[in-house]
């Protein structure tokens, strides 16, 4: 699923809905447009869940604690993709914390606005459904990965599912724009940074993929999963 999909799911405008951009519309005093600096919490664990957010621009990180301190990621989000959904199903207090990598642009609703959206938009429901049920298979897939699989097969399958994810195809090959640091991939497939960097050489070693600081380039996506498997 691409970035592209999230915004219109199910022929629906969802930026439209969420973050209406005509002037003078009756519905305008619900959407907020808020702005986050690069570094700042959006949310913390513990405070109370009250909203719902739309990512127009930048990315945020969701993630929370170990009993030891430790910070646990369990997403990177971009625009497109919406959060804090879990107050919509009675999340009182926020599980999670949610943290602007870089500056960040959200639209903000209260839950009663929302729940008035949904009843206004059919199939605003059905969005919010396949963001939850995919987020939910997300993190059984990841917890099946982590007792099934070793460090370099769980770090692969990451690349590959980012690609199908959020790539865009460029002839044969597929462009991850804003890319990763190792660290955050560390963080996402519960490895080291220098086990990711070794991944990450042998297969730009192979002429799977290149990368750098700004973007992914796999070279060829079936290679890429075949090389998962080895």
């Amino acid at each position: 699923m691409s970035d592209q999909s999230l915004w219109y799911l199910e022929n629906i405008d969802v930026t439209g809905i969420f973050c209406p951009k005509k002037v003078g519309r009756g519905d305008m005093d619900q959407h907020v447009h808020k702005n986050f600096k690069k570094g700042e919490y959006i949310y913390l664990p513990d405070e109370h869940a009250d909203k719902i957010y739309f990512l127009t621009e930048g990315r945020v990180k969701i993630g929370t604690y170990g009993e030891s301190g430790k910070e646990i990621t369990k997403a990177i989000l971009s625009a497109g993709e919406v959060f804090g959904e879990l107050s919509l199903i009675g999340e009182d207090k926020r599980r999670d914390f949610a943290y602007a990598m870089e500056k960040t642009v959200a639209c903000v609703m209260s839950i009663p606005d929302m729940k008035s959206m949904m009843r206004d938009h059919n199939g605003l429901s059905l969005f919010l459904m396949k963001i939850m049920g995919s987020r939910m298979l997300e993190m059984e897939q990841r917890l099946e990965s982590l007792v099934f699989k070793d460090s370099r097969t769980r770090i692969i399958e990451f690349l590959h599912e980012l690609g199908e994810k959020k790539g865009q195809r460029v002839g044969y090959e597929m462009l991850v724009r804003k890319f990763m640091t190792h660290q955050e991939i560390a963080n996402l497939t519960a490895t080291s940074r220098q086990t990711v960097t070794t991944v990450l050489n042998e297969l730009r070693n192979r002429n799977l993929l290149t990368f750098n600081r700004k973007r992914l380039l796999i070279r060829d996506m079936d290679k890429l999963g075949k090389a998962a498997r080895e």
